[in-house]
């Protein structure tokens, strides 16, 4: 195993900077989660780790060793891609042990390792058969096989789970996820799914646009975003936004959109600054009418067995509210929510920066 340290990486396409100076400290057993829109640079930061992608300037180091121009095969480090990357003609028990062929290893010494491989994958009993005869998780089973057989410092995933349907890449997850808690190996996971990022990793690292916008455990950036970002980005459904002005003329101060109005804290934004009000659907309640803080009218209403959610407009802008599945909804229905205040985020309306309520 092994820590990974980025100093001031940056990655140049001829004259345009895809990656701007980004500093990050991965740490030895750590499983961290690059994630983002496409083209915001994270599969670019993961295959220069893996020694795919040249270095423009900066400093990378895996363990003590200082890797930009160490070759890939000699960087210890394992990569697991989108596409499998299987051999069709091999069996899969050749797949998973090409890699330590190739490094000279005797057949005898190989057939142990890809047997536990097997085991811990729960592949042993395709062993013989061909990619072709898998379906797509048995497949990308085999290629993480491939990746853990050869033990290295580091695992590299490029948004392994993007090919696989709903339920399969929840299988996925959950395989990942005890994969590490049994190998313990430093491990990177590219994704655009923040759902995968907030159930798999220790550490969510958020990028937009070759920036690295915040770092920190997943229930961190969950509760308190730095900007807006970010709020939007991480939580599924995504969260509310209000755009608008901050009125104080009532004593309570509110936030003023269109013909509607919204109760807030107190937030250090003057009256008729711009502000950007951030609440959660899970954030927000069913009251009954008259007691509510929101009147929103319902648009389309999705029962989901669990919960209901509700998309709704309020104050001509989208709202979606997640609520109990036993909610009488119904199209063009007023309704009625209420919110802690507490759960409000507030975003300054011209730069998106996170303000902080007194």
């Amino acid at each position: 195993m092994a820590n990974i340290h980025m100093e001031g990486i940056v990655k140049d396409y001829g004259s345009v900077r895809a990656i701007h100076g980004v500093d990050l400290h991965v740490n030895d057993g750590e499983f961290v989660a690059f994630v983002g829109p496409s083209g915001c640079g994270k599969s670019t930061m993961l295959r220069m780790i893996a020694g795919l992608e040249e270095i423009s300037g900066g400093a990378l180091r895996i363990g003590d060793r200082l890797v930009n121009d160490v070759e890939p095969k000699d960087r210890d480090v394992a990569m697991v891609f989108q596409d499998y990357a299987l051999y069709p003609h091999m069996t899969i028990r050749e797949n998973i042990g090409f890699g330590l062929k190739m490094r000279g290893w005797k057949a005898a010494d190989i057939a142990p390792k890809v047997e536990e491989a097997a085991r811990i994958l729960q592949i042993g009993d395709y062993l013989d058969r061909r990619p072709g005869q898998l379906s797509g998780g048995q497949r990308q089973r085999v290629a993480m096989g491939r990746a853990i057989i050869r033990e290295p410092s580091v695992f590299l995933f490029d948004e392994p789970l993007s090919n696989l349907d709903a339920k399969l890449r929840v299988e996925m997850r959950t395989q990942i996820k005890r994969l590490h808690a049994m190998l313990g190996t430093t491990t990177i996971y590219v994704t655009h799914d923040q759902t995968e990022a907030m159930t798999l990793a220790d550490r969510v690292v958020v990028l937009k646009a070759g920036h690295i916008v915040q770092e920190g455990p997943p229930m961190e950036l969950y509760s308190r975003p730095n900007c807006r970002f970010v709020g939007e980005f991480i939580g599924s459904p995504q969260m509310n936004i209000f755009s608008g002005e901050v009125d104080r003329s009532g004593g309570t101060p509110k936030l003023r959109i269109g013909n509607a109005a919204l109760d807030l804290g107190e937030v250090p934004a003057q009256d008729g600054a711009r502000l950007d009000v951030g609440v959660r659907p899970e954030h927000l309640n069913w009251a009954e009418p008259g007691r509510g803080r929101l009147t929103p009218v319902v648009e389309v209403f999705e029962p989901l067995g669990s919960d209901t959610m509700a998309i709704c407009r309020f104050g001509g802008q989208e709202l979606t509210a997640r609520l109990a599945p036993d909610v009488p909804l119904q199209r063009e229905q007023e309704i009625a929510l209420g919110y802690d205040i507490a759960n409000l985020h507030y975003f300054d309306g011209e730069n998106g920066r996170r303000l902080n309520a007194a």
